[in-house]
């Protein structure tokens, strides 16, 4: 009597030489966004360009690897183990994103809770605030720098408010068209996923109006002290994922218009969903604790 065994191919992709470019693209950001900060207060400066070219560089890695996956895809190359792989990936990817975050709410927190009171004389610290900064009031949000200039708090009427319905119903559009791919309803997965690109666009909109509200009619700047720029690190990260939540939902609208994704076989669209949440959770902190708080 023989057992037989039965094995799954396991589809083993050629080397590629998407990684490096997007390491390459990573690097010109970080460079290029440290010394663009850097040249703020100079004239001239090549900081703004290195940036562009490193977020050009990472547009075209994340379109020329999404054609590559989706190619492969589309050719049946994948099978049930690799599609455990793409979940296990997509999972480690979003909490890695949550421990970034984290890092920068830690920051927030560290900032409001212990430096300044610590500034302030807070329990034995009585000498720090003659001695350090005589003038300086424990308050947050910190609205007057070490040098003496001053600035304005973003409230979270108007602008933020906006946003946050915005994202929250773009939430809820993205789960209508989650349900009509499940269903086979093409024509409202079509509508729904439309509308939640729309709803994305419509959030970075007006967060640019924002910024531009901030700098040209507040004084809120990213040199603005620790307020500015725990305020703006945690915003424009946050932009910077809806951005790329945006252009994941772009593609996954042209792959549905073309005909791809199936009731039973959509995890590409899935993951893009649980990015799309996972921005809209981090946004709903930042709103009550940057914002509200």
């Amino acid at each position: 009597m023989t057992i037989e065994n039965k094995h799954e191919n396991y589809y083993v992709p050629e080397q590629s030489a998407w990684p490096i470019i997007g390491a390459i693209g990573l690097f010109l950001i970080a460079f290029g966004a440290g010394s663009y900060v850097s040249q703020l207060q100079a004239e001239g400066g090549s900081g703004g360009y290195i940036l562009l070219a490193g977020i050009a560089v990472i547009i075209f890695m994340i379109f020329g690897w999404f054609r590559t996956v989706i190619a492969e895809s589309m050719a049946g190359l994948y099978s049930k183990q690799m599609d455990r792989s793409f979940r296990q990936g997509m999972s480690w990817f979003i909490f890695s994103e949550v421990m970034f975050f984290a890092a920068f709410f830690g920051a927030l927190f560290y900032a409001r809770m212990i430096s300044v009171p610590w500034l302030g004389g807070a329990s034995n610290n009585a000498m720090t605030n003659e001695v350090l900064w005589p003038t300086f009031e424990a308050v947050w949000p910190l609205i007057t720098t070490p040098d003496g200039s001053t600035t304005q708090a973003m409230g979270w009427m108007g602008l933020p408010l906006y946003n946050t319905l915005i994202l929250l119903t773009s939430s809820v559009t993205l789960h209508f068209a989650h349900v009509g791919l499940e269903k086979d309803k093409r024509k409202a997965l079509t509508i729904w996923l439309g509308l939640t690109i729309l709803l994305g666009i419509a959030f970075l909109g007006l967060q640019a109006e924002e910024y531009i509200h901030a700098y040209q009619e507040m004084g809120l700047t990213l040199d603005a002290g620790v307020y500015g720029n725990t305020f703006f690190l945690l915003t424009g990260f946050h932009g910077m994922h809806v951005t790329l939540g945006t252009v994941f939902l772009i593609v996954l609208f042209f792959r549905v218009l073309k005909g791809h994704f199936t009731p039973d076989k959509h995890f590409a669209f899935q993951a893009g969903a649980w990015y799309w949440h996972f921005v809209d959770v981090v946004w709903l902190c930042l709103f009550i604790f940057v914002y509200v708080l």
